[in-house]
């Protein structure tokens, strides 16, 4: 990182859809709200989680559209991606693979010296994804 003084939470959150909808709409929403937050902050890279395998096929199916909504809004605006698996990110804010989902919130809370975690748990990780990134150094092509 540059300096703990220089980093500083700009923005977090998370896009909501409507579960009801198609997942082709709700793919939608979600790429248009990515395209929107790229629009908007202008970002240098974008960190992603890595692929995993999730227990129930039809969740992991679900999160390949999600990840491939994202990775197109990315390369439609010229924005290389980094992409750390879930225990790199823990290992690298936390300090253990093995981490769970409050302790990395803290941790994001300490890092960036805010009031609270930021909420829910995904914008926590969403945020944590993006201190790897700061800390490890990453450089993408």
């Amino acid at each position: 990182m540059a300096s703990d003084r220089d980093t500083r939470l700009v923005e977090c959150g998370v896009i909501r859809t409507v579960v009801r909808q198609p997942l082709e709409q709700r793919l939608v929403t979600l790429h248009d709200g990515v395209t929107e937050l790229i629009v908007r902050h202008q970002p240098v890279a974008l960190a992603l989680e890595g692929v995993f395998y999730a227990k129930n096929v039809r969740t992991t199916i679900t999160l390949g559209h999600t990840r491939g909504v994202i990775l197109l809004a990315a390369a439609q605006a010229g924005i290389p991606v980094a992409e750390f698996t879930p225990a790199t990110v823990k290992k690298t804010v936390v300090g253990s693979g093995r981490a769970v989902k409050g302790q990395v919130g803290f941790m994001v809370q300490k890092l960036l010296r805010l009031a609270a975690p930021p909420e829910p748990d995904d914008a926590a990780d969403g945020v944590a994804l993006a201190l790897t990134y700061l800390l490890t150094g990453s450089r993408v092509p």
